[in-house]
C-alpha cells in the first residue's frame, strides 16, 4: 500500500519509496528462509493470529481435548512461543537491517554534500579572489589617471 501525503493544492501525492530499501527488499526477497520468515512474522503479528488463538484454545478447552491443567496444551503454547521470540528477534534484526540501509543511504549524501560544499566554497573564494583583484586594478587604475 502506496503511502500519500497532502500537496499545497490539497491534492494527496504518493510518496516515493527509498530507493535503497526497495533494493535491500529484493535482495531481501532471494532468499527463501527470509521469505518464510517475513511471511511468518507478518503473520504472527495480525490480529488474525489472536483471533485463531482464541479460537483454538477455546475449541481446546471447550471440546474438553484435555482436562485440567492442560498439560499438553501448555507445552504446545510454551514451544509457539519459544518459536514466535525468535521470529521476533527476527524481525527485529530486519528492521535493524533496514534502518542501517537508510543510514548508509544518508551518510552518502551527506558526503556528497559536504564535497558540493567544498566546491561550492572554493568557488567562492575563487570569486572573492577575482572581486579583490578587479577592485585592485580598479583603485590601479583611478590612481593613475
Amino acid at each position: 500500500m502506496k503511502q500519500s501525503v497532502p500537496s499545497e493544492h490539497g491534492l494527496h501525492l504518493p510518496i516515493e519509496p527509498n530507493p535503497a530499501l526497495v533494493e535491500h527488499a529484493r535482495e531481501r526477497a532471494e532468499s527463501v528462509q527470509n521469505r518464510i520468515a517475513d511471511r511468518i512474522t507478518a503473520f504472527a503479528g495480525s490480529m488474525a493470529f489472536v483471533y485463531l488463538h482464541v479460537l483454538w484454545f477455546g475449541c481446546w478447552i471447550g471440546f474438553g481435548l484435555e482436562g485440567y491443567p492442560f498439560g499438553l496444551l501448555t507445552m504446545i503454547v510454551s514451544l509457539e512461543a519459544i518459536f514466535l521470540s525468535t521470529f521476533v528477534m527476527i524481525s527485529q534484526n530486519r528492521a535493524d537491517a533496514k534502518r542501517q540501509v537508510v543510514a548508509d543511504q544518508q551518510w552518502q549524501t551527506v558526503r556528497e554534500e559536504a564535497k558540493q560544499n567544498r566546491e561550492l566554497l572554493s568557488l567562492s573564494n575563487q570569486i572573492l579572489d577575482l572581486a579583490r583583484s578587479l577592485d585592485r586594478q580598479a583603485d590601479d587604475h583611478s590612481d593613475g589617471s
